[in-house]
């Protein structure tokens, strides 16, 4: 039995522009969206550049989703992010 946490990582890309993040680590990971903590760490919620019309993948045991940011919302210690769309890509996607 594993009793370690699995590490939530996402993609993000920017249409037009390309990869804005890989595997971005995030503390909560749904096919709603996703939440970062910054509690008690260097980085603040202003920091991360994340903004609606984003794409956003995950791996998941299904294999890969993909949606794009719908909403993001800052508060003095968090990141709460919306997606919508959020589709079951190709078996045969790769990442890269």
């Amino acid at each position: 039995m594993n009793l370690e946490p699995k590490l939530l990582t996402v993609d993000i890309f920017r249409p037009e522009y390309g990869r804005r993040y890989s595997s971005l680590p995030v503390d909560s990971l749904d096919r709603r969206g996703f939440m970062i903590d910054c509690t008690d760490t260097y980085m603040s919620p202003e920091r991360y550049d994340l903004c609606p019309g984003d794409i956003v993948r995950w791996f998941t045991e299904d294999g890969y989703l993909q949606a794009t940011l719908s909403s993001v919302e800052r508060t003095e210690t968090h990141v709460y992010v919306t997606v919508q769309g959020t589709k079951l890509l190709s078996p045969d996607f790769f990442p890269y």
